[in-house]
């Protein structure tokens, strides 16, 4: 959405929502306008979904979820949602990523790390009134390893075409309620990883129900259940009575799009909405000075950056051109697009995770030097390239399109013609992993509080394969990849501190990004609700808000 555009189409919103509210009401999730997508037939999908509840959280977003099988799922705007229908084994705290029970009640680990074994919670039913049980975590663990699509599968446990499995080389059911994981060889972060919304825990009798359509009719065990998906409008779910954690005060939820920023906030402002991400900065003081709204910021764990393609033949493959492109880029002025919620990034991992390592210099801002790294080699004249943008807001760039107009204007001062490539947030992932792009905005918020999850997946050559890359710079270092293999198999966070240290030192000379940001993303809500508490990995369960 272009931004001159918004004043215009803001006043539209709030005109068509007035239609909307005066014709509309009664059950959201039977109304079929030829493009809904509803869940099947179980008993736990028959409940409720009035939306004229007063018990109701309609969160604003920038963007649409892409798809709901968590075994599919790269996007924080699937996650979102992910996140209320399933559970995972173990489950982050509230407040920080240590681990706690969920799905297991408690495991343990063999002295050499390659053994895990988990108790599960019993009498626990999936929303299609299922068991759930340890063949179930068998099935799902299965099907993870034969499924090319799991990309996370492959971002965290090393799975290749090649080695489907990955490090785990066997999981099996030792009785009904105990599930026993056999490793190739230790992993530090295994545990965390297990903790991850894409490993949600399916049902599997949905899953081979719905075939190639279980992406639009997702089951789990979670604290909401599945009732309809309007594409690019909303995504409708109620509460889960049955839950056998905390049982959510809410009735229902809803996840509206709304892509642009100042439209979303004027809903909220207005009421037709009660939580909101993505916020403009220049409006946190009008909801300060707003006695019904509130903000609350989520905890930084993030990064934003431009990812340059090092695997096209031409400039992007030089390191100096890279080196002088961080140069040429002036990160204090690009700041002043985050308007307080940023801070200038040096680094591909931010600085709240341990093993951050401070004493890199950052480039600094210098055109004559930029311009002599380029004549060095051999692009004095200047070239062009493309920068692809995402239309939607990001946590980690709340203004992409602003952002990419500011760097375009920067290189032109070195003599590079950058052409913008505008598009939505799915085919902005598409392209990029395809790795259509010259030069990409993207940014990347934690999953799981540990370095691997950002330097592994984003910089490592196992990642950078098109189609499927977490690495979109398709960076490729041999010494990158033994030191991050060698952290996955230590279990001394000592001794792992100091390889990612040493692998951020070699990427900051290979320069196959500009880090541009680490945000504290300032989320919007009604003073109607409380007891939300945003958290780092940038999406939390919702049967922990209350309504007052």
């Amino acid at each position: 959405m272009k931004r001159k555009s918004y004043v215009v189409f803001s006043m539209l919103i709030i005109s068509l929502l007035f239609v909307i509210v005066g014709c509309g009401g009664g059950d959201a999730a039977n109304q079929d306008n030829g493009n809904n997508t509803a869940a099947g037939d179980s008993s736990a999908n028959k409940g409720s979904s009035d939306s004229s509840s007063d018990k109701t959280i309609i969160f604003g977003r920038g963007a649409d979820s892409v798809q709901l099988d968590p075994s599919k799922v790269t996007d924080g705007e699937s996650i979102y949602v992910t996140n209320q229908i399933y559970d995972t084994l173990v489950r982050y705290k509230q407040e920080n990523t240590e681990v706690q029970p969920a799905l297991a009640t408690d495991w343990k680990t063999s002295d050499d790390g390659k053994v895990w074994t988990f108790h599960l919670k019993k009498d626990v039913k999936f929303h299609d009134g299922t068991d759930f049980n340890a063949d179930a975590v068998v099935y799902n663990f299965k099907r993870w390893t034969t499924s090319a699509d799991f990309v996370y599968y492959g971002y965290m446990f090393g799975a290749s075409k090649d080695n489907m499995k990955g490090i785990i080389q066997n999981v099996e059911a030792t009785d009904d309620d105990t599930v026993k994981f056999t490793l190739s060889e230790p992993n530090a972060p295994f545990l965390q990883t297990l903790a991850m919304p894409p490993f949600g825990i399916a049902s599997p009798t949905a899953v081979k129900k719905y075939g190639d359509d279980y992406f639009k009719n997702p089951v789990g065990t979670g604290p909401f259940v599945f009732d309809s998906w309007d594409k690019d409008d909303k995504i409708v779910l109620h509460k889960n009575k049955d839950y056998f954690g905390q049982v959510a005060d809410a009735d229902q939820v809803i996840f509206r799009v709304i892509p642009d920023n100042g439209a979303r906030f004027m809903e909220l402002q207005a009421g037709t909405i009660n939580m909101m991400d993505g916020m403009n900065p220049e409006d946190m003081q009008k909801v300060k000075d707003d006695n019904n709204l509130q903000i609350v910021n989520r905890p930084s764990m993030n990064v934003g950056y431009m990812a340059m393609n090092t695997s096209k033949k031409g400039p992007m493959a030089n390191t100096k051109v890279r080196q002088a492109i961080n140069m040429a880029i002036d990160k204090k002025k690009l700041m002043t697009l985050y308007q307080g919620i940023g801070q200038e990034a040096k680094n591909p991992m931010p600085p709240s995770l341990w093993g951050y390592n401070d004493e890199i210099k950052d480039y600094s801002y210098n055109v004559d030097q930029a311009k002599k790294l380029l004549a060095e080699a051999g692009y004095g004249k200047g070239f062009t390239m493309n920068l692809y943008t995402m239309t939607n807001p990001r946590p980690y760039m709340p203004q992409p399109k602003l952002t990419a107009e500011a760097i375009q204007q920067m290189l032109k001062d070195v003599n590079i013609k950058v052409n913008i490539v505008e598009n939505d947030w799915d085919t902005h992932l598409t392209k990029t992993e395809e790795g259509a792009h010259d030069a990409a905005l993207m940014g990347w918020t934690g999953d799981n509080g540990d370095p691997d999850n950002f330097l592994y997946v984003l910089l490592d050559k196992d990642n950078a394969k098109k189609g499927s890359a977490g690495n979109i710079a398709f960076y490729k270092n041999d010494q990158v990849h033994k030191l991050l293999k060698k952290a996955q198999i230590t279990m001394d966070q000592g001794t792992r501190t100091d390889i990612y240290k040493q692998v951020q030192e070699i990427i900051h000379d290979d320069a196959p990004w500009v880090p541009i940001a680490y945000t504290t993303p300032p989320m919007a809500i009604s003073k109607t609700i409380s007891g939300y508490v945003p958290h780092a990995t940038g999406s939390e369960p919702f049967n922990y808000i209350k309504f007052k």
